[in-house]
């Protein structure tokens, strides 16, 4: 098992679904974090941004989540209270975020996954919408 690998997945997300199969394909077994029922703590989560180089409103997701009720789309807004409001609704993490010796990613579109592998794919890779990565 390849438990220097993790992924925050949401198996109800296509492009999360994606990565996570992007990984098997390299014979990695990842630590599989279903964030929705077990979100990383504050700490990891400020550890993940900063590691990615994204800012929390980059890390934010908006469909399908509580922002526009929130008022998040409020650029004033400091990382601080972004931070908060994806601890209080982890429906707000955007995924899949990957963490590997490598670095981490925000894997949208899901290939971005490969930037931070031990190992690539060692064939052309199909996505569930018929998309091909190749190897």
């Amino acid at each position: 098992m390849s438990s220097d690998i993790v992924i925050y997945h949401n198996p109800a997300c296509g492009t999360s679904r994606n990565t996570l199969a992007m990984i098997r394909a390299t014979g990695a077994e990842p630590i599989v974090v279903e964030y929705l029922n077990t979100p990383p703590d504050r700490a990891k989560l400020t550890q993940l941004i900063a590691a990615a180089g994204i800012s929390p409103r980059a890390l934010l997701r908006e469909k399908g989540t509580p922002f526009q009720e929130l008022g998040l789309g409020d650029t004033t807004l400091s990382d601080d209270a972004l931070i908060d409001a994806m601890m209080t609704h982890p429906i707000l993490i955007n995924r899949p975020l990957v963490e590997t010796p490598f670095g981490v990613r925000l894997c949208r579109p899901s290939e971005l996954v490969l930037e931070i592998l031990p190992v690539g794919l060692g064939s052309d890779f199909t996505k569930e919408d018929g998309e091909v990565i190749h190897a």
